[in-house]
């Protein structure tokens, strides 16, 4: 897999790979929640974000995006990324190009995650973020740098 700054060519592919797993882990599509696929340039990097897509035979796999919010602070979200490429070290390299990006642009960043996603929680410790609450079902990281 090849991580790429997102392009709006991508963004029906980058739309089908986010459903495909919300569906998956038994999350439905959200008109409000999930906006930022219908405006992906506007969402992200209009206000100073990324957004990343992971490649494999010229197709989207996986996604990462980089929000900034106010006071120099940043959310990564939608770390996204279809099963037969899972366990390969591949949802980490579209986290840490996220990470990374936010460390070189930002002062902090957090994330939200689903509490069920142990695999990315660990992911999140692993890399220094640490807990700050949980709120209706969902866990809340921050990370300062």
């Amino acid at each position: 897999m090849i991580i790429q700054r997102y392009d709006d060519s991508r963004q029906e592919e980058v739309r089908d790979v986010v459903l495909e797993v919300l569906l998956e882990h038994g999350f439905e599509y959200h008109r409000l929640k999930d906006a930022d696929l219908k405006d992906i340039y506007g969402y992200y990097f209009a206000k100073g974000g990324t957004f990343f897509v992971g490649l494999a035979d010229n197709r989207v796999v996986g996604t990462a995006g980089v929000r900034k919010l106010d006071g120099n602070l940043c959310e990564i979200r939608r770390i996204y990324l279809k099963k037969g490429f899972r366990g390969k070290g591949n949802g980490e390299k579209l986290f840490l190009a996220a990470l990374d990006f936010a460390e070189k642009n930002c002062s902090g960043a957090m994330l939200k995650t689903d509490s069920t996603l142990k695999k990315a929680i660990g992911m999140y410790l692993k890399h220094g973020f640490t807990f700050v609450k949980e709120e209706e079902g969902y866990l809340y990281y921050e990370k300062w740098f």
